[in-house]
This record gives structure tokens, sequence and C-alpha cells, in this order.
């Protein structure tokens, strides 16, 4: 049975910075598609006018691109009005309520720091606006086990399951959807998906900038919370899942959760952590800080399927570009009936997937040269992926949310079991190592990954290699 759309949508945070540069352009190109029908009470603690509202979200539009559709934003515009209230006064929620009129099916959107989402919570429950409600909840959840453990059973005593979505933006990417597409929409990956074939598989997910003013923010949560915890293991999820036993999006969550079950915890050498030079000189870092910048880690997924093969993950900034791929390394022909069958330097067969700042996938295959002997060299198949007029993710995230669809949506126990697969790294790790700004980090992430190679550095210009 299809559920039922959302009849409002409430920001919680809507002065701030998450909602000026990503849920304002987002709700904007819903009303440009004609998708966005419902009121938007935004909530804040600034005494804000409606107009002070209006000129936020006038600013956003034309930061994030432009005004091209004024009738969309006047609609926009018109949907729109403010709360203004403390989160921990119950006052707060009462006006929340009589804003929403007739609304009955709500969604509360808390684009607020952690440290708020209980208190929200607990007022939404106790004023009457969760039944039949839905609460779309930002990252980070939580900050270990205890802290996911602690938000979840929060968020169950006032939501059931089903009415919680856990926002993880990298999955509303449209490369990274295509990752499960590509997976079972195409028979001839079957086969060779496994142990058998697939000697390693490398994720790299590199940003050439710093920390740029949140210095306070990474000093609480560092790259392994930040980044690691949850987009790179999405797209481990994604990669090692099985065959999900329908297109629902809970047989999907099923299988996803598995994965992460699967995983064995993490040991302080299978982590390398890394700082750039000058971190500790940014705004509101520690002169002394031991928190990472990069983390590069190896783990295995103890299942029939993947049994023995590494996998090696890897995200920092000040690295020596921003991009996003997947490597996925073949195990060369078992007899070597041509002398460069398998290549004494470079890497046999592999497919990789390049997810941004452009979206391809590339299927590495060796191609005889001309002439009498038998030997060649490595080519790639390249396929472009880009498309225009694609959603942002934002906007997807959002439109589904409302629509009651949590294919994009984390569930309670992968959650938890990706905090249980880290938990023990978290406090117990190998002090970092300083890396060179532009560098690819610090050499000890070589070393980590030696044993099977080296790592694939994404090119700037991505093209068939």
């Amino acid at each position: 049975m299809a559920a039922s759309h959302s009849d409002a949508l409430v920001v919680f945070g809507v002065t701030g910075d998450l909602a000026h540069k990503m849920i304002f352009p987002a709700l904007y190109a819903l009303a440009k598609r004609g998708d966005l029908k419902v009121p938007v009470i935004g909530v804040a603690s600034p005494m804000w006018s409606l107009a002070q509202l209006h000129k936020r979200v006038k600013d956003s539009i034309k930061r994030s691109g432009r005004i091209d559709n004024q009738r969309a934003l006047q609609h926009l515009l018109s949907l729109l009005s403010y709360v203004s209230g403390d989160y921990n006064d119950r006052d707060t929620f009462t006006k929340i309520k009589e804003s929403l009129g007739g609304a009955r099916r709500p969604a509360h959107y808390l684009a607020i720091p952690p440290s708020l989402f209980a208190t929200v919570i607990e007022g939404l429950g106790a004023a009457d606006v969760a039944e039949h409600a839905r609460v779309i909840v930002e990252k980070p959840f939580g900050r270990d086990l205890a802290s996911a453990r602690e938000l979840n059973r929060v968020a169950s005593l006032v939501f059931p399951e089903d009415s919680i979505f856990r926002i993880d933006h990298f999955l509303g990417k449209e490369a990274i959807m295509n990752l499960l597409y590509f997976r079972f929409a195409n028979a001839f990956l079957e086969p060779i998906w496994n142990r058998n074939y697939v000697a390693s598989v490398q994720i790299t997910l590199s940003e050439d900038f710093g920390v740029e003013n949140r210095g306070a923010f990474y000093e609480s949560a560092g790259c392994l919370r930040d980044v690691v915890q949850n987009h790179l293991f999405q797209v481990v999820a994604l990669l090692a899942m099985e065959p999900p036993a329908h297109r629902g999006f809970g047989a999907v969550h099923n299988e996803k959760a598995k994965v992460f079950q699967a995983i064995r915890p993490l040991k302080p050498d299978d982590l390398v952590r890394g700082q750039y030079a000058g971190y500790r000189t940014e705004p509101n870092v520690a002169k002394n800080s031991d928190v990472e910048t990069f983390c590069a880690l190896r783990l295995f997924i103890d299942s029939w399927r993947w049994e023995g093969v590494p996998w090696y993950l890897r995200s920092g900034k000040c690295l020596a570009e921003t991009a996003h791929e997947v490597l996925v390394k073949l195990k060369p022909p078992p007899q070597e009936l041509f002398a460069d069958s398998s290549p004494m330097t470079g890497r046999a067969n592999y497919l990789r997937f390049r997810l941004s700042p452009s979206s391809a996938v590339a299927l590495a295959a060796r191609v005889k040269r001309a002439g009498k002997e038998f030997i060649g060299d490595q080519r790639e198949l390249y396929l472009v992926e880009e498309q225009p007029g694609e959603e942002s993710p934002y906007e997807r995230l959002l439109g589904d949310a409302m629509a009651g669809d949590g294919a994009l949506f984390t569930r309670e126990d992968a959650v938890e079991a990706a905090w249980a697969m880290v938990e023990p790294v978290l406090k117990t790790h190998h002090r970092t190592r300083l890396y060179t700004r532009g560098s690819w980090g610090p050499k000890e992430a070589d070393a980590l990954i030696a044993a099977d190679g080296c790592w694939n550095n994404p090119k700037p210009k991505d093209a068939s290699r």
C-alpha cells in the first residue's frame, strides 16, 4: 500500500547554514517541478520576521545558481511561515502545533546540531504533533555505538521506525544509486562478483581543501566519524550486498544490514590516521590535536561471497584532488597462456566507478597489439554517465521523505552495526601521521595496501585510461 504524503514540512534550524546551502535550493527545485504543495514552517531561535526569512531564501537560491522561475519562487515564499523559539521551551512546540493548523501528517526536518535531536523529538511527542508524522534526521546518527543506540531509543519512543528518515545525502547522488542498479541490472557481473574473481576493492573519497572554518566540528568528529563510518560504508554495502528478494526498500535495507553485521571489527593495525600540515593552526583547533583529517583502513567481510577479499577505504582533506572513485580489482587469468596476461607492472583487469566530480563506469580489458606477437595493452571501455537535469541529492531525499519512500535512507540496525564495527578503534588507535598538503596522505597508508598493490589515485580530468 502506498504511503500517505506528508501534508506539511517543518524545518528546524531554518536560519542555519544547512538550510541556506541545501534545503532552500531543494525546495525551490521541488516548486519548479510542481512537487511542493504543502505548507513549510521554519523554526529557529532568532526573532526573525517573515520578510527576513524570505530574504534569506532568495539569497540562498541566488547563491546556489540563479532565480530562473519567478512563479515557482513566489509559490515557495507563499508556503512559508516562521516560528521563533527555544527548543527547550514547550511553548515553542505549542506554536508549531498552531502553525500546522489542519495538517495531520507533517514531516519534521531536524537541520540542527545533533546535541538537540533528542530534545526536539521529545518536544514533538509531548506537543502531540508526532502521531502520523515523520521525522527527518541529519547525520551524524550518534558519535559511537552507545550514543547511536540512545538516539534510536529516544526516536523510537515517539516515532515508529518506518517514520524515521536518517539522511545521508550521499545516498541521494545519482552515481551512488547507479551502483545498486549496475550490480543487479546486468547479469554478466554476478558470476565474477565474488572471492573467486575479485582480488580487492578500494574506495577513495578525496578533497583538495581543508576544514574551512569548521575546526570546532572536526575536533569533535574527525574523518573516521565524519566520512568513513557513514558515506564510505554505505558504498561498501551497495557493492557487497546479496541480491535483495524484491525491489522494495525493506529488502534492500535487510541486505545492507547483513553486510555491516558481517564486517570484521577493526583493529588499530587496520587503520592509518593522518593529519595535514597546518591543521593545528586552523581556527578552533587544539594546538596539540590528534584528530585525523585523513583515514585509510583495511576491512574484511566474513561472508561466503567475500571471505578473504580485502577492502581498502581512504578519505581525507587537503589531498591532491577532489574526487570519489571505486576500483574493483580482478584476479589475473588462472593460466598464463600469454606472457603478459598477468602484467608485471600495473593492474590486471578491473572495474572502475567514477562517482564524482564526473560520473562514469569503466572496464579495463587487455587488447592485442597489431602484429605476429601475442602481446597487448590494457585499455578501458569507458562509459560516461553524466545526464542533464539530474535531481540534487537533497531535492530527491526531501521529496522521498515526504512521500514516505525510505529506499535512500538508513535503518536503525544498519546504523548500529556500522558503529559496532568501528567501535574498537574510536579510542584505541595509533597516533596521527603528518602529511603534506596536496599529497595523497601519509606514506603509512601505502604500506597498508602494499600486499595488494597500490592505491588508485583519481585523475583531475577523468577519461579512459
